[in-house]
């Protein structure tokens, strides 16, 4: 587990859910380098978890921004 913190992509996924309900996209432009598809895939996969394990706000949350990262990004005809 201690590998997963010390990932960039998990430690802004973190940020995401503890930043104030708006602020999602400050915290993702003070972090440009980690704003690729790789991060996308990350967040559905953290939200997947989330909501199995009953946790369905931050799923939510974390399913909402991906789309709307995706969709900056141009990734959003490429996900399911």
């Amino acid at each position: 587990m201690e590998e997963l913190q010390q990932d960039p992509y998990i430690r802004l996924i973190e940020q995401l859910l503890q930043c104030p309900n708006g602020q999602e996209p400050e915290v993702l432009d003070a972090h440009p380098e980690l704003l690729n598809a790789d991060l996308v895939q990350i967040m559905v996969q953290v939200a997947s978890g989330f909501a199995h394990n009953d946790n369905p706000d931050a799923a939510r949350v974390l399913v909402h921004v991906a789309r709307e990262l995706a969709k900056q990004l141009g990734l959003y005809s490429r996900m399911g």
